[in-house]
């Protein structure tokens, strides 16, 4: 009789601690320094994106602090969003969102061609389709394996990398373009990025790239290439302003985003799923993942509102998640909260605009580095065969020799031309065709076969 009494949750309680429960909540004297830790090892890649569009975009230094003010905002509200939830939307699980990297590749030459207006509704868009995909989760994920994958998260590093040697040599347009003096203060700031990474531990290893920032902006003062004017003339509280730049809808700018936002979705997934393995101890449910991939769609078209690119669950998080131990989501609440009040503050996105191009760089080269290795280990998750690597040649072909001649996307007509031109959307659509129309294709990667995110991941978390 004891037996069948003790049975029906075997292993629940006993080894359960406060710490693996997204749902509890650790002291404030813990909590609010874990949040603090949460925003401080994604704030340099949530403010680095709308930095990099306003520069493309030619916005003046008021403009830059703006669309800085207001990423900040936005990943606040994103991330409470995540981990508080409305109805089916948002994980609930401490998922920090910020500014993706993963769109830049797209809207970089959509913003050049069509100006930010069109950026700003194609996101939109864009968002409420990811919405739909998080509805359905469970019935397309099989579109999407680990070479598809891996081979568009290897080419948004790859088209990055220019883009952060361009800033390491003090940004397009600037009179000192290449000169000694960025390229050394980029090197400096390169070099206390890897030394953090390789010599810190916990928190500071995490943030790596923040201090490597703070390294170079601070040798940035001490030779005179900073220039506070602008900070003092920003005010110190500011609501931050929708539609400040209206919103376009052309096709073009739409398919691009779309196609990007699906590849996007999955990494939410694979984030969710690396939480609550690494954190949690368990499988991901499904109601986690569905609800997940629609909080990154509203918060996608929530930031497009508000004038800024699309959100979606940052990795950096993860990884802190799995070194503390500690999975509750109130903790990232918090996080998001200090998110919001750093939103409200124009002098700090003063501060942060002020930074040095040639700063910047220094931390791009590592930060689109990792985006592309990140890539290569996800493709080592599929059987690299004489079809997958034909799938690979074919799209990395398109996805890194477009961009490089010109002259075709010139020949074609406008807006199909624009989507050659970046490369990464012909990559996308060759990998997805091929991978669902070459014969061959893994048993497990099949539709209706493959296993879910959590059921794939379940073996290794009980271990």
């Amino acid at each position: 009789m004891s037996r069948t009494r003790s049975s029906p949750h075997p292993q629940r309680n006993p080894t359960r601690t406060i710490n693996q429960d997204p749902d509890a909540m650790p002291p404030l004297s813990k909590a609010i320094p874990l949040g603090l830790q949460h925003i401080m090892a994604m704030f340099a890649g949530n403010v680095t994106p709308p930095i990099i569009i306003a520069g493309v975009i030619g916005a003046n230094a008021g403009e830059q602090i703006f669309l800085i003010q207001v990423a900040l905002f936005v990943a606040g509200i994103s991330t409470l969003i995540q981990t508080i939830g409305i109805g089916p939307i948002g994980a609930r699980l401490p998922i920090v969102q910020g500014t993706s990297f993963g769109f830049l590749p797209v809207a970089l030459p959509l913003a050049k061609a069509f100006g930010l207006p069109a950026v700003l509704g194609a996101s939109f868009v864009a968002g409420l389709l990811q919405v739909v995909l998080g509805a359905f989760l469970k019935k397309i994920r099989h579109w999407f394996s680990p070479v598809v994958t891996g081979i568009v998260v290897l080419l948004i590093g790859i088209t990055l990398m220019p883009v952060g040697l361009k800033y390491a040599a003090g940004g397009v347009g600037s009179p000192d373009f290449a000169s000694p003096t960025n390229l050394l203060l980029a090197l400096f700031v390169l070099v206390v990025c890897i030394a953090v990474h390789q010599l810190g531990r916990g928190f500071v290893k995490a943030s790596s790239i923040l201090f490597g920032l703070l390294a170079g902006y601070l040798a940035a003062i001490a030779l005179g290439m900073v220039d506070f004017t602008n900070l003092r003339e920003a005010s110190w509280f500011a609501l931050p302003k929708p539609l400040e730049y209206g919103m376009e809808f052309p096709l073009t700018a739409i398919i691009g985003m779309a196609l990007i936002m699906f590849v996007v979705g999955l990494e939410t997934i694979g984030n969710i799923s690396a939480i609550t393995a690494g954190g949690a101890g368990r499988a991901a449910k499904d109601r986690e993942l569905s609800g997940g991939v629609m909080a990154d769609g509203v918060a996608t078209s929530f930031a497009a509102v508000f004038n800024t690119l699309p959100n979606t669950a940052y990795a950096q998080n993860v990884g802190l998640i799995t070194l503390t131990g500690v999975v509750s989501r109130h903790v990232v609440t918090i996080g998001g909260l200090l998110l919001i009040a750093m939103g409200l503050f124009p002098k700090l996105g003063g501060l942060v605009a002020a930074m040095p191009h040639a700063v910047l760089g220094g931390a791009g080269v590592v930060m689109f580095g990792m985006i592309a290795s990140a890539g290569l280990k996800i493709i080592q998750e599929c059987e690299l065969d004489q079809r997958a690597m034909l799938i690979i040649a074919v799209s990395l072909s398109l996805g890194i020799g477009l961009p490089a001649v010109d002259e075709i996307s010139e020949t074609l007509p406008g807006q199909v031309g624009l989507l050659l031109k970046s490369g990464l959307v012909p990559a996308a659509v060759a990998a997805l065709l091929l991978d669902a129309l070459l014969p061959g294709k893994p048993r497990r990667q099949r539709g209706g076969e493959e296993p879910s995110v959590g059921e794939a991941e379940k073996p290794s978390a009980e271990a």
